[in-house]
C-alpha cells in the first residue's frame, strides 16, 4: 500500500509500523507535507495514551511537548503530552509549562513512534533535538509499549 492511502485510524499499529519500515523515506515525507499530515499526526498522538505503561510511571508528574516540523509551511505542530497521577493524556493546544521538549522532523517522528528507529540514535545524529529534564529524556521512551514491525504490542493479537 502506498503511503499516501494509509490511514492509522483504520489500520492496525503494528500493520502501520510495518507500512512505515518499508516505505521509502522520500514516500513518507511526501505523504507527512500532504492533505494527510495532520490525520496522521492526531491519530498517532491519540494512541499514545493506550499504549502508555503506568507502571513505569509511578509518582512522575511531567509535561512533555513534542515539536514535530516539516510542515508544507515551513512550521512546526505541537502537541502536549500531559503525564499526572499515573495517566498519560494528550493535546494539540498546549498550555501548559514543558519539562520536556522533544523536536523533530515528521519522518522522524513516524520512524521513533513505529518503532523503526530509537529515540539516542536519532539524538546522536541530530535528528531529534530535547531540551529540559535530562532524566526525563533518558526514561521517556520506556513508558511506551511502542507497536513495533517486528512484534506484537503487548495485549495485541
Amino acid at each position: 500500500m502506498p503511503a499516501d492511502d494509509a490511514n492509522p485510524a483504520t489500520m492496525e499499529p503494528r500493520e502501520f509500523a510495518l507500512l512505515v519500515k518499508n516505505t521509502p523515506t522520500s514516500e513518507l515525507r511526501r505523504m507527512m507535507r500532504g492533505e494527510k499530515r495532520t490525520a496522521v499526526l492526531d491519530e498517532l498522538f491519540a494512541r499514545m495514551p493506550s499504549v502508555f505503561r503506568a507502571e513505569r510511571a509511578r509518582g512522575l508528574e511531567a509535561v512533555v511537548h513534542w515539536n514535530v516540523g516539516d510542515r508544507p509551511d515551513g512550521g512546526t505542530d505541537v502537541y502536549e503530552l500531559v503525564i499526572s497521577g499515573g495517566r498519560c493524556a494528550i493535546s494539540a493546544r498546549p498550555d501548559r509549562e514543558p519539562g520536556l521538549t522533544l523536536t523533530l522532523g515528521a519522518v522522524d517522528f513516524l520512524q521513533l513512534v513505529t518503532g523503526n528507529a530509537h529515540a539516542l540514535a536519532l539524538v546522536m545524529r541530530g535528528k531529534m533535538r530535547t531540551k529540559g529534564d535530562l532524566a526525563l529524556t533518558a526514561k521517556f521512551p520506556s513508558l511506551f509499549d511502542i507497536p513495533r514491525a517486528g512484534r506484537p504490542a503487548a495485549g495485541s493479537a
